[in-house]
């Protein structure tokens, strides 16, 4: 495996690579005190728009992982920072999703909108209170030419029981009502990771993403141009490689391994 000694910052997933539930999964808490010390910066970057970076460091806290706020982007930031690009200064919104998203939409400047009248773009996150009235308004106003945005393409999310349907779901719904197709702003789309860089103010070669997901993850990373680490203690397994169009730069068992490896460390 080659070393990763040109590599001057990490663009990091959580599920699957940091935690799994509301346990630190092997090696995260040592890896974390190593970036630290190493003064080797990182974003935390998440598809999950139902949650915002003051919970995800109170969680990581918890774990006993020292982050800050700062260092975290999620998909609804990276929405809301999308959007302040293409649209004028309190351009009205409409926007489906918690209040993490809402709120992101609000700091970012913009009106939001109670219906589709005179909506300039429609946003969608997950929201699990969402109603038909609101479906109804979003296509509405994608019908009438609102620039139609996903916060991220994830069609379910695990709960205790099982599988439930996540945004995906959502956006299927209005494409399927509108015939209008949402441009997507998390993985595996590159938007997510070019704001990362750009936080990092690093060049894309010398980022890695890291991730547990091929089809997410990984396409992401590639799609902005970044090097890329798949760690096998979440969804991908080993023997998907072999079959897999997708193929990362690096392949590590845990954070544990990667740590080491950005160390220089021979664990032969």
């Amino acid at each position: 495996m080659s070393d990763l000694s040109h590599i001057q910052a990490l663009v990091i997933d959580l599920d699957g690579v940091v935690w799994r539930g509301q346990t630190a999964l092997p090696g995260a808490i040592e890896f974390f005190e190593m970036l630290t010390k190493r003064k080797l910066p990182y974003v935390l970057a998440t598809n999950n728009a139902a949650t915002s970076p003051e919970q995800v460091n109170r969680r990581l806290d918890l774990m006993g992982i020292a982050a800050s706020p700062e260092d975290v982007l999620t998909s609804g930031l990276a929405s809301a920072e999308f959007l302040r690009q293409e649209l004028p200064p309190r351009a009205s919104i409409y926007a489906i999703g918690e209040d993490p998203l809402i709120n992101a939409l609000v700091k970012a400047g913009f009106s939001l909108a109670q219906d589709a009248n005179d909506a300039r773009a429609v946003v969608v996150g997950l929201d699990r209170q969402v109603s038909w009235e609101q479906l109804a308004e979003a296509a509405l106003a994608i019908q009438a030419g609102a620039l139609f945005l996903g916060t991220n393409p994830d069609v379910t999310f695990p709960v205790e029981r099982g599988l439930v349907p996540g945004n995906g779901a959502l956006l299927a719904a209005l494409e399927t009502a509108t015939g209008v197709k949402p441009m997507i702003i998390g993985k595996p789309e590159p938007h997510l990771y070019l704001q990362a860089i750009a936080h990092l103010q690093t060049g894309p070669k010398h980022s890695l993403a890291v991730g547990d997901r091929l089809e997410t993850d990984i396409l992401g990373g590639q799609r902005a141009g970044m090097m890329t680490a798949l760690i096998l203690t979440g969804v991908t397994q080993r023997e998907e490689l072999l079959t897999s169009p997708i193929q990362p730069d690096f392949v590590f068992d845990d954070l544990h391994q990667l740590r080491h490896t950005l160390l220089g460390d021979s664990l032969e």
